[in-house]
C-alpha cells in the first residue's frame, strides 16, 4: 500500500529521469568537507512516442534507453531513484494532531485519502511525510500526503528493472526539482532566501513552472510548450529528418538563415510563454512580483534564452546549474557539464535522495 515517495537515507543510488524524449541519469558522491561530487551523468534518447503525456507506452523501448544511459554512465551501481510526473500524483497537505504514533497517523492518512482520491484505495500507493508544526496551532502538525495509481508506478519500475536496475525510491518530479533547486539557487542573490523565485523548466513538450517564496513552493503550473516545437520547425524549414533536426540543434551545421529565421523566433516565443506564466502567477496569487527567474530544462541551454527572458520580463534571469559548487569527475568535460546541467535538474534532485 505504501510507497517510498519520502523514504529515508538510502545506500548509493543513481537519479533516473524518464522524460518524453530521453533518459537522464546522475550519480553523486560525497566530496571533501561534506560537499557533493558529480561522479557522472548520462543522457540517452527515447524512441518517439514511447512515452506519451508522461505515460510509458513502449515499455521495451524505454527499458532499452535506460540500459543505454546506464552503460554510458560507466558505473557498477544498480540502485536507482525514479520520479513520477506531477500530473500522475495527487498530493494534499492536511493538519493532524501532533504526537500521533505512526500507525495512528497511517490510519488517519487513509481516512483523508478516501475523501479526495477518485479511485479505489486498492488501486493506489500512498505515502506521507510530516512537514512540521502547523503555523497557527502548536498542537497540530502539517502532513503532506502523496498518492499515485499503482500502474503508473509499476510501468516506470518495470522499465528500470527491464534494464537490470533496482528501484529503491519513487519520488515526484516537482519534489526532485525542489531538491536540486537548493543547489542551483546558490547562483541567486542571497541564495533565494526571502525572495520569490520562479523556476521555469522547459523540456521537449512541456513547460513546468514552480514558484518558491523563501525557498518554499507556493505555486505550480504546466503548459504545453517545449523544444519539440523548435525541432518541428527545423524539419519543416530545412527538410531534414527528426533525428537530423535534434542533432543539428545540439551540434549546429544548419544554413545561415537558421539563427534569424528559426531560432530567434522560437526564443522569443519561449520568453513570451514565461511572461504569460509570470502574469498568471501575480494575477492569481497574493504575490505581486517575482524577484528572480531560474531557467531549467533542455531549452535553457539555448544561447541567448536567459537574456531574452530577462528582457521580456524585466526580472533577473539565471540558467540553472545544480553542479555549480560541486567537484566534478576529471573525465567529464566542464563545458559540457555546464551545457547539460539545466536538463539534469530532476535527475540531480533524485540522486540527492542518497543523502536525504
Amino acid at each position: 500500500m505504501k510507497f517510498d515517495f519520502f523514504s529515508e537515507r538510502a545506500t548509493p543510488l543513481i537519479g533516473v529521469d524518464i522524460s518524453s524524449t530521453s533518459v537522464k541519469m546522475v550519480e553523486l558522491a560525497q566530496g571533501s568537507k561534506g560537499a557533493y561530487h558529480l561522479q557522472g551523468y548520462a543522457i540517452a534518447s527515447i524512441a518517439k512516442d514511447a512515452v506519451v503525456d508522461g505515460n510509458i507506452v513502449g515499455l521495451d523501448l524505454v527499458a532499452d534507453a535506460v540500459k543505454r544511459a546506464w552503460k554510458l554512465l560507466s558505473t557498477r551501481e544498480k540502485k536507482v531513484a525514479l520520479a513520477l510526473p506531477a500530473a500522475a500524483v495527487i498530493s494534499k497537505k492536511v493538519l493532524m494532531q501532533s504526537g500521533l504514533r505512526e500507525e495512528d497517523m497511517e490510519f488517519q492518512v487513509e481516512a483523508e485519502a478516501n475523501q479526495y482520491i477518485p479511485f479505489s484505495l486498492d488501486e493506489v500507493n500512498i505515502d506521507f511525510q510530516e512537514l512540521g508544526p502547523a503555523t497557527n496551532n502548536p498542537n497540530e502538525v502539517e502532513v503532506l500526503i502523496a498518492a499515485a495509481r499503482k500502474e503508473k508506478i509499476e510501468d516506470r519500475v518495470a522499465a528500470a528493472e527491464g534494464a537490470g536496475l533496482k528501484v529503491v525510491i519513487v519520488d515526484v518530479e516537482t519534489y526532485a526539482i525542489e531538491a536540486a533547486y537548493e543547489l542551483a539557487a546558490s547562483a541567486l542573490p542571497k541564495a533565494g532566501k526571502g525572495q520569490t523565485v520562479m523556476v521555469v523548466d522547459v523540456g521537449a513538450l512541456m513547460m513546468h513552472v514552480n514558484v518558491l517564496h523563501d525557498n518554499q513552493s507556493v505555486h505550480t503550473r504546466e503548459q504545453a510548450f517545449g523544444g519539440y516545437q523548435l525541432s518541428l520547425e527545423i524539419q519543416r524549414r530545412f527538410g531534414v529528418s527528426p533525428e537530423e533536426a535534434e542533432l543539428a540543434k545540439r551540434n549546429g551545421g544548419l544554413p545561415e538563415s537558421y539563427e534569424a529565421e528559426v531560432l530567434q523566433p522560437f526564443v522569443q516565443s519561449l520568453a513570451q510563454e514565461v511572461v504569460r506564466s509570470l502574469q498568471f502567477f501575480t494575477n492569481s496569487t497574493q504575490y505581486n512580483k517575482v524577484d528572480q527567474i531560474l531557467l531549467a530544462g533542455g531549452c535553457a541551454a539555448i544561447p541567448g534564452v536567459a537574456a531574452a527572458v530577462q528582457e521580456r520580463t524585466q526580472v533577473n534571469t539565471v540558467v540553472a546549474n545544480p553542479f555549480n559548487h560541486m567537484s566534478i569527475n576529471p573525465r567529464l568535460k566542464q563545458q559540457q557539464v555546464a551545457t547539460d546541467a539545466p536538463a539534469l535538474m530532476i535527475a540531480c534532485g533524485l540522486a540527492l535522495r542518497r543523502f536525504a
